[in-house]
């Protein structure tokens, strides 16, 4: 059998050299399917990553207490009946909260989106948050420049901004932003200090931080949905596990909202196990639908073995008469362009695994994420394009097998 396995990858590469345009075109389809799930194994392995390395970065035992948790926005002026029954989560909500024992910290924050401008030079659309002086030790960072708000600023309401230092150079270049003013829309803020994020922070593709204020500016200046952009971020204590800490933030939201026993929740709560698991899913359907459209090109490049196989049956009819009536059985026909099937196959995968190593590096440094390409998804790769060659090519090397060696000898 291992003689059989030798000559029929001798007789594939005798195939590709010999008819190389043909070739060329039977593993194409192969080369562009694997290259296909390689470059996005990667980028779903990229993205994963980024998002475990954000939440790391964070306070590990923190949360967040919206109106209703929705994993797409929902249109304010159009709100569910669901939602429209739940009171909006205040500062007296955040009290409550900030008041149980296994709560270090708690507070109202939000979020609005806008263009930032100094002096006409504008940015693209950012979130901004409206937070406390807990952000960085929430949202991971540091304080690269300046300082942070005062306790006065905070209570006051003050337009001042924290301002996030990449979005910093390219509004002011070379100038010093600090003490200067930007707007947000009709507002002035003087920026404070220069918050530099986590390097692997995940972000939305389009939406980027431009940086922080104090939450009163945010809500007398800025205008944001109370649904979407609204929540309550607490963080429990180190020593306590989180289910023990929401357990208590819990009882506390429902005592502050006056809800007696078996009445449910007019809130929902969400910890970073919880939006770790959230991006798991979406990142799995986004690899998903990606695989199947690859399978599309991996199909067509098994229909293209397939025929270029029944051409190569056709042209060695009289080889295949020749080996038979040398005593060659059915078993080893079959296997030998069994064999050669899967050699082309594996060729184009090979080929296709280094097209997507390249392909995922590249898509990688452009979306600036860090991560290498599973070691899975190379495995994967070999074996399904062995296996197309095994599956395509049985047709074709069945039909070899099953030649009568006398036709098979008489045949021009």
């Amino acid at each position: 059998m291992l003689r059989n396995v030798d000559e029929g990858v001798r007789l594939a590469l005798d195939s590709l050299q010999a008819n190389k345009l043909r070739s060329f075109l039977t593993i194409l389809g192969v080369v562009i399917g694997v290259a296909t799930v390689m470059a996005m194994a990667s980028i779903v392995q990229g993205i994963r990553t980024q998002i475990f390395n954000t939440l790391n970065a964070a306070v590990p035992n923190s949360f967040y207490i919206f109106r209703y948790f929705s994993q797409t926005p929902l249109n304010p002026d159009h709100l569910p009946y669901e939602v429209r029954i739940r009171p909006i989560v205040n500062e007296e909500d955040a009290a409550a909260v900030a008041r149980t024992p296994a709560i270090r910290h708690a507070a109202l924050w939000c979020r609005f989106f806008g263009r930032m401008d100094y002096l006409g030079v504008r940015s693209q659309p950012i979130q901004v948050f409206g937070a406390d002086d807990h952000f960085m030790e929430i949202q991971g960072g540091t304080l690269a420049r300046g300082r942070f708000f005062t306790p006065a600023e905070m209570r006051s309401g003050d337009y001042v901004i924290v301002l996030e230092s990449e979005l910093a150079g390219k509004l002011f270049g070379r100038l010093d932003p600090l003490e200067r003013q930007v707007r947000i829309g009709t507002r002035s803020l003087r920026v404070i200090g220069l918050w530099q994020r986590p390097e692997n922070i995940f972000r939305p593709p389009g939406v980027s931080e431009g940086g922080v204020i104090p939450y009163r500016a945010a809500k007398q200046g800025f205008p944001f949905s109370d649904t979407n952009d609204l929540f309550i971020v607490a963080m429990g204590d180190p020593g306590l596990p989180i289910a023990q800490v929401k357990d208590q933030a819990t009882i506390a939201m429902r005592r502050s909202r006056g809800l007696r026993p078996g009445m449910p929740n007019t809130f929902d709560m969400l910890t970073q196990d919880q939006i770790l698991e959230i991006m798991n899913k979406l990142t799995g359907a986004f690899f998903l639908v990606m695989v199947a459209l690859s399978g599309v090109g991996l199909m067509v490049g098994g229909i293209g073995v397939m025929a270029i196989m029944m051409v190569s049956v056709t042209n060695r009819t009289r080889e295949i008469g020749t080996r038979k009536a040398l005593g060659a059985t059915r078993r080893e026909i079959l296997w030998q362009f069994l064999v050669e099937a899967a050699t082309l196959t594996l060729i184009g995968g090979l080929i296709g695994i280094l097209f997507g190593l390249v392909a995922g590096e590249g898509l990688k440094a452009v979306l600036q994420l860090q991560s290498g390409v599973p070691v899975w998804s190379a495995v994967l790769a070999t074996l399904v394009s062995i296996g197309i060659g095994l599956v395509f090519g049985l047709y074709p090397a069945n039909r070899a097998a099953r030649m009568d060696p006398v036709e098979a000898l008489r045949y021009e």
